[in-house]
């Protein structure tokens, strides 16, 4: 069949007044038209040649083709100004003899009343949106079509004329970024009926077989072909990946013996494994294109669980898919900044050096993230900082998605795994700083098994030189850095045993060394005054404003954490342990006496409309957080996937030394 020539995208990317940066997937290698018409200033357009300056373009398969256009722009586009724009694509070689523009190639592309494409850059940095953890089998809605909604009605006020200070009004300014802080994928934790479609989808993109070495002898001929043909290919491929008999202290004596997973995700059973599966799960997931090429019926060898679960699934995933549409006009009018969690690679990446030993050593589970990283660095990382990714590596990659599964590629995918360079600033103001938490491990040295710092000490010293003199500044890190204290101690308790993966013992506080070097970059007398700190990974949401006393007053530090998206935390087990963390830890509790910090007052926000006394939100959506002139928050609220709109209002009296 003829696939679409518009795959995915455009996603704006890093926009700024003299840089136009947009990532897209096409189907044909295309030159480019861009045309830029602020409604202030005059119009600046570009012709843009494929391979040439302005236009990166890398070809995965026959028929797809990853583009990013990064265009220094002639004239400064003017700030808090609608800049509408129009993208052409060309085909035809050399010349591009057709031509074929946004409005034909997506046609839900724009917001009623507009014919084409926006966005506005902010002077000031007065809101912006962010979320985390996007698994689109989860069925509790999806956070980026609520944005979507909320994008649309901003709009609709604005070209209405309506007071956009109102009470009804969605926000007071057009946001200056969409914040995706991990977890844009699930690699780890695929549906059945989206692995079905992907496999449906590589032949059609003709995308390359790879070679997979070290994959045993259950895939015979050690390929991407045979694994897809494979008995165990769906629901059962935990069978195929590696296992390894490397236990300490506790754990050994619980484990004796037995092998224990590389891959410590309890749903491993469809993890992701080839380039190719990890290149077509971003575009499924980004647009709506590839859903219309065709229907995929149920994989044969399925047992009366399996179909279960697969008919299950089929209709959250359907679910999902509907709102594409909507997250692909989003991703088209607001620069989206992006960074890594583990679920982008796999569950536990990085959590302990005894795991980093296990997953590195063997061959075939260093293929596995090696591949989803560089699948990240095409979609994701990219368009952070394009300037971060020399031509020469832009160029590995090329030739390594012409011939997957050879020494270059596992050359390219060791230099990536050593990459020093996924964190990166937005100039905006104030300034988006984003850390890498995933590659920049602190590691233990006494234990194997005792988690790793969240960062190393040199990543720290860089964060600190990107903080120093600012005023204010958006910080963004994964996992929050001040947690619930309850949720914290069990971590920590299952880390005394030897079993930090059991529960995810990922925190800033669990480990010494990055705890003291984070609080003291807070505490230094040059950091900014202003901590804006945008978490999320624990699927559920909370707000906590955090003042760092001792010889002199510290920053004002408001820790946000929106999560999920489309993913949400055990209802019951969260509220008991909302509960127990409120009575456990209170002001007047002795067991929050005897183990504060006395030089950090946390005060806790309620988010509003939840159960008496809840202070965790559990619900899919996406966050927004206003600011004022000096970027102090003054209004953070939750807008639920199901229409609901959640606000954090503080409660000084519930305020704790801890």
């Amino acid at each position: 069949m003829e696939l679409p020539l518009l795959l995915a995208g455009p996603i704006l990317r890093r926009v700024e007044r003299k840089r136009f940066v947009a990532w897209l997937a096409t189907s044909q290698r295309c030159d480019l038209k861009l045309t830029l018409s602020p409604s202030q200033a005059p119009e600046q357009s570009y012709h843009l040649r494929a391979g040439e300056a302005g236009l990166n373009a890398i070809q995965a398969g026959k028929h797809l083709h990853f583009l990013l256009l990064d265009v220094p722009l002639d004239e400064e586009l003017p700030s808090d100004t609608w800049v509408a724009y129009q993208l052409a694509l060309g085909t035809g070689g050399e010349g591009a003899a057709h031509w074929r523009d946004l409005g034909e190639l997506a046609p839900d592309l724009c917001y009623d009343g507009h014919s084409l494409p926006g966005f506005r850059l902010s002077g000031r940095v007065h809101s912006v949106l962010h979320g985390s953890c996007r698994k689109p089998h989860h069925g509790a809605g999806d956070g980026l079509v609520r944005a979507d909604q909320l994008l649309a009605q901003w709009l609709a006020d604005s070209d209405a004329g309506s007071d956009a200070n109102s009470k009804d009004s969605t926000h007071s300014d057009w946001p200056a970024a969409l914040m995706l802080s991990g977890d844009q994928i699930y690699a780890d934790d695929v549906a059945g009926p989206l692995l079905r479609r992907i496999h449906h989808l590589i032949p059609l993109l003709g995308l390359p077989d790879e070679p997979l070495a070290g994959a045993g002898d259950e895939v015979k001929a050690g390929s991407a072909e045979a694994l897809y043909q494979h008995p165990d290919c769906y629901y059962r491929r935990d069978r195929l990946l590696p296992q390894t008999r490397r236990n300490r202290g506790l754990a050994q004596v619980l484990f004796r013996g037995a092998e224990k997973p590389v891959f410590t995700t309890a749903n491993a059973r469809n993890h992701l494994i080839t380039l190719a599966e990890m290149l077509v799960m971003y575009l499924l997931v980004w647009s709506p294109t590839l859903w219309r090429c065709g229907t995929c019926g149920m994989p044969k060898g399925l047992d009366q669980e399996e179909q279960d679960l697969y008919r299950k699934q089929d209709d959250a995933v359907e679910g999902f898919a509907e709102g594409l549409a909507a997250v692909q006009r989003l991703f088209a009018h607001i620069p989206v900044a992006m960074i890594f969690d583990d679920h982008d690679v796999t569950d536990d990446w990085n959590l302990t050096r005894g795991w980093e030993e296990s997953a590195y050593g063997h061959p075939f589970s260093s293929r596995v993230i090696g591949n989803a990283l560089l699948a990240y660095l095409l979609c994701q990382g990219w368009g952070n900082s394009p300037d971060a990714f020399p031509a020469e590596l832009m160029q590995r990659v090329a030739n390594t998605l012409k011939l997957p599964g050879g020494e270059e590629h596992d050359n390219l995918l060791v230099d990536l795994l050593r990459f020093d360079h996924w964190h990166y600033v937005w100039n905006l103001n104030p300034p988006l700083v984003v850390a890498d938490c995933r590659t920049h491990r602190w590691r233990s040295e006494s234990s194997a098994d005792k988690p790793s710092g969240l960062m190393d000490w040199e990543a720290l010293t860089d964060l600190q030189h990107d903080l120093k003199g600012l005023p204010a500044v958006l910080l963004v890190s994964s996992a929050p850095i001040f947690g619930v204290k309850l949720i914290e101690v069990i971590q920590r308790v299952f880390t005394y045993v030897g079993l930090p993966l059991m529960v995810d013992a990922e925190n800033w506080m669990s480990h010494r060394g990055a705890a003291s070097a984070i609080l003291n970059i807070f505490r230094h007398s040059r950091t900014p005054g202003h901590f804006v700190i945008l978490s999320g990974d624990v699927h559920y949401s909370f707000v906590y404003d955090v003042e760092l006393r001792g010889r002199l007053r510290g920053p004002d530090i408001y820790q946000i954490c929106s999560s999920g998206l489309a993913n949400s935390f055990p209802e019951r087990l969260l509220a008991t342990l909302d509960h127990l963390n409120r009575w456990l830890y209170s002001p007047r509790s002795p067991l929050n006496w005897l183990t504060r910090r006395r030089s950090m007052r946390v005060i806790p926000r309620k988010p509003e409309g939840t159960p008496h006394g809840r202070r965790l939100l559990n619900g899919a959506g996406i966050g927004l957080v206003e600011l004022d002139d000096e970027g102090v928050p003054t209004r953070i609220c939750q807008y639920l996937a199901d229409g609901g709109v959640v606000e954090f209002t503080r409660r000084e009296h519930e305020s704790r030394w801890r």
